[in-house]
């Protein structure tokens, strides 16, 4: 891997904010020379991009990440051929176009990550709609990403202020989340934590299992699953020399964990964790998936159809998100060898 590492950039849901917030985070941070940047759109909806947020740049327009020249002001482009003239997206509405647009560049630069041109993608947001409208049936990014890598599992690990956060249940009601914390999936959702950990260059891997109920339950009154699952599930964990503490009261645990005190924490569901890290950073709130062969991180929020093509959308995100990929691309080769799936089924 190089020193400056090459980061494939999907554009999104052409209809969105997506091409915006990456052409405007590119030329942000142009100056720092942290990385080199493929992105993998329709250069006509690139060029519509640099126009709305009014930016001096250029496209070049390749069809291998080994055609990039990396000249300063210039974008380059692998033509993912679905839409010749940005005239044809309308901006902020559900079009089936743009769902197939947006698939085209997730699968063409997951199959240059996977052959090792790029060093690892970003990820713009995209819209379900959209995509469902081309007849996939994949609920978002992530379930796509894990069906081309043949990925049997997959987790999502948010980065904020250098703490990491993983969930044991994630897109589910919260009384369906609650049901679902039983010690077999806190077991594994701990397992998963820590190797991530380890992969992700955490020394001291050191992991805080968030109590589900008020102050940690009050010894039961409040509910028992701190009793009957989760302490049972962190003493399993730390017999096996893990250090994974808890369960710790959800009021306090974030905070305590940016403070340094723990590495990462396991959030019990969707809001828990969310809630917490976007009240802490809300632009700051990267997202990685865990159990891909590949390195991906993306941002976390949507495709912001009320404001897509007013010139609006701020880059925040998509900068940390490349500053997060730039700081993980350490981990590639211990990323490709935990994950490495089978390809050719």
């Amino acid at each position: 891997m190089s020193e400056q590492p090459i980061l494939g950039i999907t554009a999104g849901d052409p209809a969105g904010i997506g091409p915006e917030i990456t052409v405007k985070a590119l030329a942000n941070l142009a100056d720092q020379n942290l990385f080199r940047a493929i992105v993998y759109a329709d250069p006509s909806i690139i060029e519509r991009a640099i126009q709305v947020s009014g930016l001096d740049m250029s496209v070049h327009t390749i069809t291998d990440p080994a055609q990039a020249d990396f000249a300063p002001g210039s974008v380059n482009v692998v033509d993912i051929g679905i839409v010749p003239d940005a005239d044809a997206i309308e901006w902020g509405a559900v079009q089936e176009v743009a769902g197939r647009a947006a698939i085209a560049s997730i699968e063409a630069a997951t199959a240059d990550a996977l052959a090792q041109k790029i060093d690892g993608i970003v990820t713009a947001p995209i819209n379900k709609e959209a995509i469902w409208a081309t007849g996939s049936q994949f609920l978002g990014h992530t379930e796509m990403l894990a069906a081309l890598c043949h990925a049997p599992s997959t987790d999502t690990m948010f980065v904020v202020k250098g703490l990491k956060i993983f969930f044991a249940t994630r897109h589910m009601s919260l009384a369906d989340a609650v049901a679902a914390i039983q010690p077999e999936l806190i077991g594994t959702a701990i397992d998963k934590s820590v190797r991530a950990l380890h992969v992700f260059g955490s020394q001291r891997a050191r992991l805080a299992v968030a109590a589900l109920n008020p102050h940690g339950g009050e010894g039961g009154h409040f509910g028992r699953q701190e009793i009957d699952v989760l302490r049972p599930a962190v003493e399993s964990a730390a017999s096996r020399g893990w250090d994974v503490v808890g369960p710790v009261p959800a009021d306090a645990v974030f905070h305590q964990g940016v403070q340094g005190a723990y590495d990462a924490v396991l959030s019990l569901y969707h809001d828990q964790g969310h809630i917490a890290s976007k009240t802490l950073d809300f632009d700051g709130t990267i997202s990685a998936t865990v159990g891909l062969p590949i390195l991906r991180t993306s941002v976390d929020h949507g495709t912001a159809f009320d404001i897509a093509g007013t010139g609006k959308a701020s880059p925040a995100t998509m900068e940390s998100a490349l500053r997060v990929a730039v700081d993980f691309s350490r981990f590639v080769p211990a990323i490709r060898k935990e994950y490495k799936t089978d390809l050719s089924r």
